[in-house]
């Protein structure tokens, strides 16, 4: 087995576990994730709890469920808003040229000056740690990224005859730009998409670690992670688990994004 099928199915594995663990997470959890239970607490895994219970006395694997099914959530909004305006703002940008191709570059480079975690802190504080706030400060941070890809995409597909062609039969700019020039560069976009979910997901719970994120009682991978701090040596369980969870999602995502990027662009393979 090459190891480009070796990503693909290890890597999809892995994702396949943890989409089906939030997809599960929204229908049933073994115990009700917020329910608190002090006659329980710090509790080791057990045959009643098999993750353990955390300093509440709920249920560890009740909550790292609920907590997959935020995140996924939280990742497949992000990049869907990132990506969406991407395509758009770069299709725009790279097809019309002139002055909304100054404009868009201006904001994108603007964004772009930022590191994505620290651009998402700063909307946060104005937009509030919240579910939406999250997914939109997040979904601006990464947008740039997308939009640079398919502007320069398009600039080099606006030169081609075919394209030429649909501008000398009279298409409108919007019919030319959604039949033949964003699907030549959906293949680069994909890739991205890819990789953007792992990182969004570890932006995610890097801002809940640090209380920015979805707020408590609500469990994301990240806050349970930074309830665990003050009980690392009497439970150690509480940031155990939360951490094996965020690593193995982006070990594979990781693994699977390797194979997309070879399916995608062949001069990439064997390297």
């Amino acid at each position: 087995m090459n190891l480009g099928r070796t990503n693909k199915y290890f890597g999809g594995l892995l994702i396949a576990f943890f989409l089906l663990s939030a997809l599960l997470g929204w229908l049933w959890t073994p115990y009700d994730p917020l329910a608190l239970d002090l006659r329980a607490r710090l509790q080791a895994p057990s045959a009643g709890h098999w993750l353990g219970t955390d300093e509440y006395g709920r249920d560890v694997l009740s909550r790292l469920m609920a907590a997959a099914r935020t995140s996924v959530t939280i990742s497949a909004l992000t990049v869907s808003f990132a990506v969406t305006f991407g395509i758009v703002l770069g299709a725009l940008s790279g097809y019309a040229r002139g002055w909304i191709d100054r404009a868009v570059m201006l904001l994108t480079d603007t964004l772009l000056a930022f590191p994505s975690i620290l651009l998402a802190l700063a909307l946060l504080s104005i937009l509030g740690a919240n579910i939406w706030g999250v997914i939109l400060a997040l979904g601006l941070a990464y947008m740039p990224t997308v939009t640079r890809v398919v502007r320069g995409a398009v600039m080099s597909l606006r030169e081609q005859e075919f394209i030429e062609a649909s501008r000398l039969m009279g298409h409108p700019v919007g019919y030319t730009l959604r039949a033949h020039v964003i699907p030549n560069c959906l293949a680069p976009v994909i890739v991205i998409a890819t990789s953007m979910f792992g990182s969004v997901l570890l932006t995610e719970s890097a801002l809940s670690f640090l209380g920015l994120g979805v707020p408590p009682p609500a469990p994301t991978w990240g806050n349970m992670l930074a309830g665990a701090r003050p009980y690392m040596s009497q439970a150690s369980w509480l940031g155990i688990f939360p951490g094996l969870c965020i690593a193995l999602t982006l070990l594979g995502i990781n693994l699977f994004g390797d194979y997309v990027r070879d399916r995608f662009d062949p001069r990439m393979k064997g390297l």
